[in-house]
């Protein structure tokens, strides 16, 4: 389905994520709680309106919809690709010359 606007896509997914914490019949305040977020957060998400990346994350991970991000979310990272690693030392491309003083 297309949606005409940013806004009919909010209604739709907080439809959803409504109709979802429904199904294991929670409430706004219990699965703001186990979410670890606002009810003002559910509220929001689910009447369509701007909230945190976190919070649908938290929210969708409360009411076990976690393959709803799956197809947006990132390939799983190696952490040693952040590993600080030493810097290689330069070598120069010609000697000093003899006779020149450096410094």
């Amino acid at each position: 389905m297309l949606y005409e606007t940013r806004e009919s896509m909010l209604k739709a997914l907080g439809g959803n994520l409504k109709a979802a914490r429904l199904v294991l019949n929670i409430s706004q305040r219990e699965a703001a709680e186990r979410s670890g977020i606002s009810l003002k957060a559910v509220r929001n998400l689910e009447g369509g309106e701007n909230s945190s990346t976190l919070s649908l994350i938290s929210l969708c991970r409360t009411l076990k919809k976690t393959d709803w991000l799956m197809s947006i979310a990132p390939a799983m990272i190696d952490e040693s690709a952040f590993e600080r690693r030493e810097p290689k030392r330069r070598e120069r491309a010609m000697p000093p010359r003899k006779g020149v003083r450096h410094g």
